[in-house]
């Protein structure tokens, strides 16, 4: 970075900032308790009378952080085999992991899914056959290796997706569509953009369920602090009728910042391990498609940092207004293009402006606000937008807090100014703690 360019933002202060908790709803799992809500009803007739010794049967996991994926998947797995089932775990995710078997599988062992943690083989060809059309007369393609499976499990998680709105957003029907059907059956779901997605997802959705053998499937629904707080088992029959009150069950569990409007968005990290969209826009309110909204109203976001579990996939930079160079360093083009060449969100691929570190990378936003009282700058910081319990802000709410309190939100600490290391980079949120 040029000196001109840090001699632009070095006189911008930046102010001091306070800790606050968000409250929201704690129905929860414990992770002990997870093999028996699932085994209690696989053990219903509907279910048992589907499987049959030496059935080969798939089992979806996608390319989301889901909580407890590993004990949901594995007493899947274990069930099966109990039945004298031969299960294995298929990749459901589209083109995610550059749209290669060697990234999905990578996708899947970095979230403690592999052959040896499950006790069954796992399967990341990219491969399609088509199974039918649907409606419209589109082909429907599905992974060859699920087809080719005696039946399949959608194991997913039910949420409110980031790009459109309809009865079926993130769930079920969407692993069915886009997760099984790989790189090329994504892009053909795709390809009318994202204001048709809210029919195209049910209607390719409903040709699978038509011309696959879904079994039935496991939908989770988390709470806000990234935690299993519910376990539906769905049966292929009844997964048109029973997901959208998934998906509106999960509305109301699902995190938010419950200040409504800043002038500068904060977010420590993001990442495809965190959402499809990098940070979820139903909390930040940074949507690339004008098919959704709600969240956050914000001028600027400084996106800091690209976390771990990504594998290097910048999706998201494209709705920050700046980063930093340890962020941008992270990312791998090939990790990060295939996913919205396919998806035709080429939006979510525009590079912010990078800066130094993180103290300018928050100067410039806070500089580049318009219209606004720059002695009460209002910064909202957060670490990601799964973990939404504890915030920071900025001393302009502070008074404003006290005298006129928000439902499930207290004040933690005094305001104090933000913490920068030797190189210009904030102390990690969660050590503020």
């Amino acid at each position: 970075m040029s000196n001109v360019v840090s001699d632009l933002v070095k006189d911008v202060p930046i102010p001091r900032m306070f800790k606050v908790r968000q409250y929201f709803t704690t129905t929860r799992i414990a992770p002990e308790d997870i093999p028996g809500v699932i085994r209690s009803q696989l053990q219903e007739e509907k279910y048992t009378s589907q499987l049959k010794p030496g059935m080969r049967i798939a089992i979806t996991v996608g390319s989301r952080q889901i909580a407890n994926i590993i004990p949901i998947t594995k007493t899947l797995v274990d069930f099966l085999k109990e039945k004298g089932c031969k299960p294995f775990i298929v990749a459901a995710m589209g083109s995610h992991g550059g749209a290669t078997e060697e990234g999905q599988r990578g996708i899947l062992a970095n979230f403690g899914v592999t052959e040896e943690s499950m006790g069954c083989p796992i399967k990341c060809h990219m491969d399609v056959v088509k199974i039918g059309v649907n409606e419209e007369g589109k082909d429907v393609l599905i992974g060859k290796d699920s087809a080719e499976a005696d039946g399949i499990i959608v194991n997913c998680r039910v949420k409110p997706h980031t790009g459109f709105r309809g009865r079926y957003e993130s769930g079920i029907m969407k692993m069915m569509t886009i997760g099984l059907g790989k790189q090329a059956g994504a892009q053909i779901c795709h390809e009318e953009g994202f204001a048709n997605m809210a029919k195209n997802i049910p209607l390719f959705g409903k040709a699978i369920i038509k011309n696959a053998n879904i079994l039935f499937a496991v939908a989770t629904i988390e709470n806000a602090y990234d935690e299993t707080s519910r376990i539906v088992v769905v049966n292929h029959d009844e997964i048109e009728e029973v997901e959208p009150h998934l998906l509106e069950d999960a509305k109301r569990r699902m995190g938010k910042i419950y200040i409504p409007e800043c002038d500068v968005l904060v977010v420590d990290e993001i990442g495809k391990n965190i959402s499809g969209s990098g940070y979820d826009p139903n909390v930040t309110g940074n949507f690339v498609t004008p098919y959704a909204s709600g969240g956050l109203k914000s001028q600027r976001t400084a996106v800091l940092d690209l976390s771990e579990g990504s594998h290097h996939s910048g999706c998201g930079l494209g709705m920050a207004h700046a980063t930093t160079r340890r962020c941008m360093s992270k990312v791998d083009l090939d990790q990060t293009y295939p996913n919205l060449i396919t998806s035709r969100i080429l939006e979510n691929a525009r590079i912010p402006m990078i800066m130094k570190n993180d103290k300018e990378a928050i100067q410039v936003c806070i500089k580049a606000c318009v219209g606004v009282n720059r002695d009460r700058i209002r910064i909202i910081r957060i670490i990601n937008t799964l973990k939404l319990e504890h915030i920071l802000l900025s001393e302009a709410y502070y008074d404003e807090l006290r005298a006129h309190p928000i439902e499930n939100l207290e004040i933690e600490s005094e305001p104090r100014a933000m913490e920068f290391d030797q190189d210009g980079n904030l102390i990690d949120l969660e050590k503020i703690y």
